[in-house]
């Protein structure tokens, strides 16, 4: 369960005294607490799962990155190297990312499955991709490659 190892993480970071791990980790908390809040006004008490809380931390290092992108050109480096140790501690709990090859394979496979024959079917296909391979993918990038397979 990802929601124990960001408890044991946080334990971790205070005892090294690690600033830069335990302020994410505590970033990391609060969004999925408010995450599960949400879930509980659709009915979920048990609070968000594994592939939504992945899909939690992919959405942060996208933020970071976008920031980084804004710092960069503000030329803040500070805020910059604040924005890329913060990303290094999110990804310790994303799986490894697929490259373009396994991602178009995965796309394809899933398509068969599905038996989805057109632009119709994209929301199918999409669906079944996030469950399939949540925070594996970067579903930004994904949409149009999945355009592209159905035609």
């Amino acid at each position: 369960m990802l929601r124990t190892q960001f408890t044991d993480t946080l334990k971790e970071a205070m005892k090294a005294r690690d600033e830069r791990t335990l302020s994410t980790v505590r970033m990391i908390i609060a969004a999925l607490k408010t995450k599960d809040i949400d879930a509980r006004a659709k009915g979920n008490t048990d609070g968000i799962p594994d592939e939504e809380i992945l899909s939690l931390l992919q959405t942060m290092v996208k933020q970071r990155r976008e920031s980084i992108a804004l710092y960069q050109q503000g030329n803040r480096q500070d805020l910059v190297d604040k924005e890329q140790a913060e990303i290094a501690v999110i990804e310790r709990w994303l799986p490894q990312a697929m490259d373009e090859a396994e991602t178009a394979a995965a796309i394809g496979t899933v398509i068969q499955d599905l038996g989805a024959a057109g632009m119709k079917d994209m929301g199918k296909v999409m669906a079944e991709l996030k469950s399939r391979y949540a925070g594996r993918m970067d579903f930004s990038k994904v949409s149009a490659a999945v355009k592209a397979q159905l035609g």
